[in-house]
């Protein structure tokens, strides 16, 4: 899967973007067919401390799955995408397999 990284209004260091890049390609672990992703990290003009905004979109078959979230860092915005969109993932699992007609894991029931 190939990971798409936008910074804006700031310019990201290396650190930064291997660890979103990191936590994105392990959504391949719950999901093996995404086909691409696209995270856009920015900061918010306001002026609190929760000012880093980070927004995952994955590309998978026949739907795209989106997860944005608002928080102090953008390490902990994007542990929280990850997160939504681990749930996501799940849903989709359930809904392509349960259309198919396949039997379902006990973990996805």
């Amino acid at each position: 899967m190939t990971v798409q990284i936008q910074s804006l209004h700031f310019n990201a260091d290396k650190k930064l973007l291997d660890f979103v890049e990191e936590r994105v390609e392990k959504l391949t672990l719950f999901y093996d067919s995404i086909l691409n992703s696209e995270v856009t990290l920015r900061l918010d003009k306001a002026d609190n401390a929760e000012n880093k905004i980070a927004e995952v979109k994955l590309h998978i078959p026949g739907n795209d799955l989106f997860s944005k979230k608002q928080c102090k860092t953008f390490e902990e915005a994007i542990d929280l995408c990850v997160d939504a969109l681990k749930t996501q993932i799940r849903k989709q699992r359930k809904k392509v397999k349960g259309a198919k007609g396949l039997t379902l894991m006990p973990d996805e029931e």
